[in-house]
């Protein structure tokens, strides 16, 4: 998370090309987390307080995934895959500022404000992404099911009747499109690996199933929303078929568990997630106020 800067190109609708980054300070009209903070400082970003409740759910989604893709960082299989799990992380790290320099706008608060300062009760992300990484085989698995949900999410809401979540989502769809390929070819590696990669890979696959169900989930508030925001339950159709298309040339079975109950969109979680805050937050909480 970044201190917001002036800079050029204060647009708060403007849309990213293909190449951009969610991270990098890119050049021309590519939509920015500093833009959205501007955007916001000077008043021409004010969602309503349901559209800022929206973006803090998926804000705090990508926050938290892109946090436990840190903890890989020097950990990865081989070294080039160190550096595609930093780079994903970045990409959830900058659609997560994003969302929440626009949910803080709602309320006078900053990104920074949203992700160092909040209690565990007040984080609104789903159980899937506090789940704790595991093994290789388990975080591709995390991997897997995150991108396919986020993938056809953000496709969808690119078309949102809010401006600017609709910019937020058409920039990161591009991303989520590689992160979806990349667990994907790597499933698909572990699965037709060796029997110690099989048994991993199908062993990943359990961990993680019980926490789908909790993605698509209906609620007041999209309902409320409208054409602002994604129904959840309509986006369980496609991540079936992707999912189920993938899992069979993998010669793998749909895991069948029960669903677990979730609760994250409520401020209710697991165990895991006040571990993981206590680590991303200890820092801005000892030295608030503090930059380098």
């Amino acid at each position: 998370m970044t201190t917001p800067q002036k800079h050029r190109n204060p647009t708060p609708f403007a849309q990213g090309d293909s190449a951009a980054s969610a991270t990098r300070i890119t050049p021309g009209n590519a939509l920015r987390p500093e833009d959205i903070a501007l955007a916001a400082a000077e008043g021409t970003a004010h969602p309503a307080p349901e559209v800022a409740e929206y973006a803090l759910r998926l804000g705090d989604d990508a926050l938290v995934l892109a946090q436990r893709l840190g903890q890989w960082i020097s950990r990865g299989p081989e070294l080039e895959e160190d550096v595609a799990l930093g780079n994903i992380g970045l990409d959830q790290l900058g659609h997560a500022r994003s969302f929440l320099s626009y949910a803080g706008a709602a309320w006078g608060k900053t990104e920074d404000d949203l992700a160092y300062f909040r209690r565990e009760s007040e984080f609104r992300s789903a159980h899937l992404f506090e789940q704790p990484n595991g093994d290789f085989a388990a975080t591709m698995a995390r991997q897997f099911i995150a991108a396919s949900w986020q993938y056809p999410l953000y496709r969808e809401l690119s078309s949102s009747s809010d401006p600017m979540l609709a910019a937020i989502a058409a920039k990161a769809v591009k991303e989520v499109d590689y992160h979806l390929d990349h667990s994907t070819q790597w499933l698909l590696r572990l699965a037709g690996g060796t029997d110690e990669s099989r048994r991993r890979m199908a062993a990943g696959l359990d961990l993680m199933w019980p926490f789908v169900g909790e993605l698509f989930e209906d609620d007041p508030l999209t309902a409320q929303l409208g054409d602002a925001a994604v129904v959840p339950s309509s986006l369980k159709a496609e991540f079936d078929r992707t999912t189920g298309a993938v899992l069979a040339e993998a010669g793998l079975a749909v895991p069948a568990h029960p669903m677990a109950t979730g609760g994250g969109r409520r401020g209710r979680h697991s165990e895991h997630l006040g571990y993981l805050l206590a680590e991303m937050q200890v820092l801005a909480r000892e030295f608030p106020g503090a930059s380098w």
